[in-house]
């Protein structure tokens, strides 16, 4: 797979099969991903990836305060402006629009939409997760170094025929996530990314994007 395919079918999966991502997999994947780029080579990113029963105690941690209506933990970050100005909210509304839309859910069935979204915290079913966190000492540079770390991961879990899916959702359980992979107390948790074989029938949908026109400029001679 070239990098434009890799590009191109990337796509944030929501519905995983049981099948087991061999360790071997994940530790190529890795082991190239850290030729990510990072400023002054500070390589910001720490990483833990959970399978097996670890990544079980999570997800049924997870789901047993989903259940007992826990409430988030505290925000570590902001994960969204209070108010998105124009274009950004239209696009997120039109995100949300298309995701629930190809579940058949409503926009006023806010209930059917959180029984939707708490399927974050099962990982959509993926056999294999990895929690992704950043030094919070460290600045909004050392931040976008991590999401270049982590588009290297999931271009490169396409070369591999795996599919995987960002879940800034898992910062809102920080402390559950805390509980199974103990990270030093200097860390927060900025996302989890579920990881594995996409489901035969999951019924894939691609959020649409902008016009280049509308996101790059050129500027000639």
């Amino acid at each position: 797979m070239d990098v434009y395919e890799a590009v191109a079918s990337r796509r944030s999966v929501r519905r995983f099969t049981d099948r087991p991502v061999p360790r071997e997999v994940l530790e190529r994947v890795l082991s190239a991903a850290v030729w990510a780029p990072s400023g002054s080579n500070l390589q910001p990113w720490h990483a833990f990836v959970l399978t097996g029963e670890p990544l079980e105690s999570v997800k049924k941690r997870a789901g047993a305060r989903l259940a007992a209506g826990d409430p988030w933990d505290e925000p570590e970050y902001e994960q969204y402006p209070a108010h998105l100005k124009s274009p950004y909210q239209e696009r997120r509304s039109a995100f949300g629009e298309q995701r629930y839309g190809s579940l058949g859910i409503p926009r006023a069935d806010v209930e059917a939409r959180q029984r939707a979204a708490s399927a974050n915290w099962d990982c959509f079913g993926a056999p294999a997760a990895m929690f992704c966190y950043v030094d919070r000492d460290l600045g909004r540079p050392q931040w976008s170094d991590v999401g270049m770390f982590l588009q290297t991961v999931m271009l490169l879990l396409r070369a591999e025929g795996l599919h995987s899916c960002t879940q800034m959702a898992w910062a809102k359980f920080h402390r559950t996530v805390a509980e199974t992979v103990l990270p030093p107390r200097d860390l927060t948790l900025f996302c989890g990314m579920s990881i594995g074989y996409e489901c035969p029938d999951a019924h894939p949908t691609r959020t649409g994007r902008a016009p280049v026109r509308e996101t790059v400029t050129f500027v000639d001679c």
